[in-house]
């Protein structure tokens, strides 16, 4: 038994919660540790706030224009040079000093400036494209939400289809290391030929080396799960071997109708459209006028200036002034025709895109309405496999004992046993994800499900 102590590290690996200190890991768990550190997530909600703004900064132009401004000033003047001379009436000499910076006149003032669109219908057409806009990107943010759960969902059970898969393989391979040992029993006493030997000899091989894959494979998988949360999950809660197998509930036509009143990506393509439309709507009012009121009020402070002794202007003044404006374009270079044609482009490519959407959606439900459905005959099919390939394994092990069978055909009954188990556990993880996908596709996807499918985890045997 010499080669089965050497399996003891590789079945220690399928086993990695029986020494831990830390209870394991549920789906829910995990999906509220991605719902707050998963970058993709992370990345859509900020990208959705900064596109709010643009709604923000859209309906800005409807709103008051309040500004303040104010001035200060220091007027100084003076000869470039000092000049002297004599007073013609006085005969005294008279100085006039060169100019200087130090004695000068303030001058300061402030003022308000109010501006307000009264019609402007680009501006509110405009704004009511921003908030179609809006509108699409928070659908596009819950999408991402639901696709959240599904990522983590699918991360989950490809580690525990990958422990599955490694423990079925470690089986084999214990399988065929005793087979390989009682085969070189059996030809060291004559019972069967070498050539026994050499065929249990190469099925241990490639069996070891499945093994091996599958080790690495099942580390990715943990990584990959990892690389949602930023977090190791070494030890997850796996699947109850009693978790139900059912049909989808309702019929096709049901869940059609579901899916068209449910589905985001129908309501963020409605949304999309709606904000083209909407966009046309103020290209075509490019070309009508617009009015505005403008209002002003200054108040400015000046010095008097003072020559010879008589004091010249100086003192406090306050103006307003309110205007009506109307503005009527008249041509801009055919600048508003072209960014017209464009907008009416965007509405085409937006119905043909909400078109294109509704068709991928019926197409998608129909298709994850049937694999769930197919998946529970494959299941109960997958489970009858596994009851002939043990039969045919058990009888032509018997066989083999009396001598009516081969080494060769042991090892095909084998392969077909461990080939069905495989095939049985990859099925189920398979309905398990097309079970969500299908809710995912007709727009209902919540975190109770994955509340509802928590209750049949449970810690490892």
């Amino acid at each position: 038994m010499g080669r089965i102590a050497q399996l003891a590290g590789v079945i220690a690996l399928t086993t990695l919660s029986a020494n831990a200190s830390h209870a394991a890991d549920d789906l829910y768990s995990i999906l509220e540790l991605a719902l707050d550190n998963d970058p993709t997530l992370r990345q859509a909600e900020a990208n959705y706030r900064a596109n709010r703004e643009n709604m923000i900064q859209s309906r800005a132009n409807l709103l008051p224009n309040l500004n303040a401004t104010g001035n200060t000033a220091r007027l100084t003047s003076g000869p470039t040079d000092e000049i002297s001379a004599v007073n013609p009436f006085t005969g005294q000499l008279q100085v006039q000093q060169a100019h200087s910076f130090r004695p000068g006149i303030n001058n300061h003032g402030w003022g308000l400036n109010l501006n307000q669109s009264l019609v402007n219908l680009a501006q509110w057409y405009s704004f009511q494209s921003a908030r179609a806009a809006d509108k699409a990107a928070a659908v596009n943010l819950a999408a991402q939400e639901q696709d959240l759960i599904m990522r983590v969902s699918m991360a989950y059970f490809d580690v525990l289809r990958a422990i599955d898969l490694l423990d079925t393989n470690v089986q084999e391979e214990e399988a065929a290391a005793r087979s390989l040992e009682q085969t070189q029993q059996r030809e060291e006493v004559g019972l069967v030929p070498i050539t026994d030997v050499f065929d249990a000899q190469a099925a241990f091989d490639l069996a070891r080396n499945t093994t091996i894959l599958q080790q690495d494979f099942l580390r990715s998988r943990y990584e990959a799960l990892e690389a949602i949360t930023g977090q190791p999950h070494p030890d997850i809660e796996v699947l109850d071997a009693e978790f139900p197998i059912v049909d989808a509930d309702g019929t096709l036509n049901e869940w059609e109708q579901q899916a068209e009143g449910n589905s985001l990506a129908i309501a963020a393509a409605q949304f999309t459209l709606e904000s083209q439309e909407q966009t046309l709507r103020a290209r075509k009012s490019d070309h009508l006028p617009t009015i505005g009121i403008a209002g002003n009020f200054a108040h400015n402070v000046t010095k008097p200036i003072i020559q010879q002794g008589i004091t010249i202007g100086g003192g406090a003044f306050d103006r307003t002034s309110l205007a009506l404006n109307i503005t009527v374009p008249l041509y801009s270079g055919g600048a508003v025709r072209s960014r017209r044609r464009a907008a009416e482009y965007g509405v085409v490519a937006a119905k043909e895109s909400l078109e294109l959407t509704k068709r991928q959606l019926t197409q998608n439900i129909r298709n994850a309405y049937r694999r769930v459905n197919t998946d529970v005959m494959v299941i109960a099919q997958r489970q009858q496999s596994i009851l002939s390939a043990q039969t045919a394994l058990d009888a032509t092990e018997l066989g083999a004992e009396v001598g009516t069978r081969n080494i060769v055909e042991v090892l095909r009954a084998r392969e077909n046993l461990y080939r069905a188990l495989r095939q049985y556990a990859d099925a189920r993880y398979n309905y398990v994800i097309d079970s969500l996908t299908l809710k995912q596709t007709a727009g209902i996807l919540t975190p109770q499900d994955v509340i509802e499918l928590n209750e049949w985890l449970g810690a490892q045997q």
